[in-house]
């Protein structure tokens, strides 16, 4: 009886010819259809691994590192330097009102008003910027620098920036307004390896955050969209500019305590935190690196 011939396991795993000739086929005939079908499930799966435990853990657990500080410390890894996070949890209710008012002001004027995306901002913001044929203006909102510094990194390629926007309105969702505030000041970058407002009110006014001053709270949030390239104690023009702007927006709004007793302004009671110990603080660093807004206070907060 003669041999019946044996397939190859290579030819037989392989589809027919018939199947990728038309498969090859469709694809020359559809190329939008293909590239629209390739670009949705790379967003999908990007979808598929955002932090969505991490943000239910926000609820009850403060963040012991963020993107921000794993960005950094690489960045000075490459750059063959030493860096030193410095950071020192405070809970919101320790931190004066004048100067949660400030940074409020001076980044996110409506920020108790939106559900996460100011799309007056982002209207006003587009405007701007097809005006003058550049990214002068944005419209980022607390809740999303939150998100981009905790989770996402500072590149402004449209993915990442779709990211933070699902993350923004996933945080809305699932944390309070005070809870999103005491996250965000207690990771803010605000200088060479300084996170957070405790090791910021150390650091330049050698005191803790809850002795600082309403000239001192307006400086800090002056620095905010400029951490590495300046120092909110001191006298330069841009520092004495954008904190004069901060000082008359919180004047406006009627926010800026008498000698006797303290404006209204948002109720602020978050649950105590457990906070950090404060190590010995690093040099300052002038390098030009934007931690999430331009320079300046166009609208009601400073843009992305």
């Amino acid at each position: 009886m003669a041999e019946q011939p044996v397939e190859s396991s290579e030819s037989a795993g392989a589809p027919p010819p018939g199947r990728l000739q038309r498969a090859a086929a469709w694809i020359r005939a559809h190329k939008w259809k293909t590239l629209l079908l390739a670009l949705a499930a790379f967003v999908l799966v990007e979808l598929l691994t955002l932090p969505y435990i991490g943000i239910f853990r926000l609820k009850s657990e403060n963040p012991a590192e963020t993107a921000l500080m794993r960005q950094r410390l690489s960045e000075a890894e490459e750059e063959g330097k030493q860096l030193k996070i410095v950071k020192q949890w405070v809970p919101l209710s320790r931190l004066p009102k004048h100067l949660v008012n400030a940074i409020i002001v001076a980044e996110d004027g409506t920020f108790f008003e939106h559900g996460g995306i100011d799309w007056f901002e982002v209207q006003e913001s587009f405007e701007k910027n097809l005006e003058e044929g550049r990214p002068a203006r944005g419209a980022s909102t607390i809740t999303q620098q939150l998100a981009k510094n905790l989770f996402l990194s500072t590149s402004k390629d449209p993915i990442r920036k779709l990211k933070e926007v699902v993350i923004t309105l996933m945080m809305e969702q699932v944390l309070p307004k005070q809870r999103i505030l005491e996250v965000y000041l207690n990771i803010v970058e605000w200088g060479r390896g300084i996170f957070g407002i405790g090791a910021a009110a150390r650091t330049y006014f050698g005191k803790s955050a809850s002795q600082l001053t309403i000239d001192e709270a307006a400086r800090l949030a002056a620095v905010i969209p400029s951490p590495l390239r300046h120092r909110p104690n001191s006298d330069s023009r841009y520092v004495m500019r954008r904190k004069a702007i901060v000082l008359g927006r919180m004047s406006s709004r009627q926010w800026i305590p008498d000698s006797t007793e303290d404006v209204d302004a948002p109720e602020i009671s978050p649950p105590a935190a457990p906070g950090d110990s404060t190590p010995v603080l690093p040099a300052p660093d002038t390098t030009v690196t934007e931690q999430g807004s331009e320079d300046g206070l166009p609208g009601r907060q400073s843009p992305d």
